[in-house]
């Protein structure tokens, strides 16, 4: 994650604004931890939210009304997502991106930015669409943060593609027609780090006793899907305990707290040292929490992953080798026992790291 040797990289004198989403977290993470390494190398950088581009509230609709889906009716995402998102004939233009335009281009008429940067889809819409038009002079860099792509990441106008999943880059390449380019995985550099507290102090701090097996149960900045009951499969194995992590759901904390025989946390600000004490994570997002598991060195199992993008993400994972995909509950259990042989594990393990051998997002940037 270094530039080649003798070169010294440098943002210094640009100007760049990063559009991303307040979808979850993990798309706002990823903007968060980009703009501070382009900042530390001199850039300018400017990041907003594509959601408060809409006017009438929009966006605080579109945000609720994905949130309610997915926590209350999946079926419904799932179908819109497979019609409107992944389908062959699927329209290439949200049409959002008309009234998102328009505020846009008065944002960047204030201050012209060199290069946008959209780690969102529907801001890569509106940033291909402009740029098609000829109303958005700055470079148009679309970073997807998703490790399966769907067609709203793709559009043509758009001048490059960044993508953390080097199976996706010809597809994203004979789809748009643009340059596509894989990047290491944005996470924070505490993730990569080896050298955090001890696995008694952690274990200590949440409550876990010190011969426990720790399997990380996520659920997003959300507190979504089956997570009661992917901690009830992980209990009742008597191997393991599970540690329900419930995002900003206080909610959820307090109906899971003390259940299953295992812990419920809240939102976690050192889930590097969290991770460290962790024996596997078990996702349902196949976003960024699976990255950073990859960085810290901790097996990730996806079970009951969320529809649409979640799914596809975690099959994709899957086919990538750097998860294992368990389908069922025995195939959980099952996927967590094998992580007992030192050599299965190292393996899921360098596959995973691996993804980090390329290069930095911002090197690629900067290129």
């Amino acid at each position: 994650m270094r530039p080649p040797a003798g070169r010294t990289m440098s943002a210094e004198g640009r100007r760049l604004l990063i559009i991303s989403a307040a979808m979850g977290a993990g798309h706002d993470a990823v903007a968060a931890e980009l703009a501070r390494r382009l900042t530390s190398l001199g850039a300018d950088v400017q990041v907003v939210d594509v959601l408060h581009l809409l006017p009438l509230r929009l966006g605080r609709l579109l945000r609720g009304s994905y949130r309610w889906m997915i926590r209350r009716a999946p079926w419904l995402y799932e179908v819109i997502y497979r019609v409107f998102f992944a389908a062959k004939r699927a329209p290439s233009v949200s049409p959002l991106t008309a009234l998102a335009g328009v505020r846009l281009l008065r944002l960047v008429s204030h201050r012209p930015p060199d290069e946008v940067i959209s780690t969102f889809h529907v801001a890569a819409q509106v940033t291909g669409t402009l740029r098609r038009r000829g109303r958005l002079p700055a470079t148009s860099t679309v970073l997807v943060t998703d490790f399966a792509v769907h067609r709203l990441w793709l559009h043509p106008g758009n001048d490059r593609y960044l993508c953390p999943n080097p199976a996706t880059i010809p597809r994203i390449a004979a789809l748009t027609g643009r340059p596509a380019s894989v990047h290491a995985p944005v996470v924070r550099p505490a993730f990569l780090d080896r050298t955090r507290p001890a696995a008694g102090d952690v274990r200590a701090r949440i409550g876990a006793a010190p011969g426990d097996r720790l399997v990380l149960i996520s659920s997003g900045s959300w507190g979504v899907g089956h997570v009661a009951e992917t901690a009830r499969i992980v209990a009742r194995s008597g191997r393991y305990v599970p540690v329900i992590l419930c995002g900003r759901d206080a909610g959820l904390r307090r109906r899971l707290a003390g259940a299953h025989g295992g812990l419920a946390l809240g939102w976690q600000e050192d889930m590097p040292a969290l991770m460290s004490a962790a024996y596997a994570l078990v996702d349902n997002g196949a976003g960024l929490t699976c990255e950073e598991a990859f960085a810290a060195g901790l097996p990730v199992i996806s079970y009951r992953p969320i529809p649409g993008h979640g799914l596809d993400g975690a099959l994709a994972m899957a086919r990538a080798e750097v998860t294992v995909h368990a389908p069922d509950a025995a195939s959980l259990v099952h996927a967590l026992d094998q992580l007992r042989d030192a050599r299965r594990r190292d393996r899921l393990l360098a596959r995973a790291s691996a993804l980090f051998d390329a290069a930095p997002a911002e090197a690629v940037l900067l290129r």
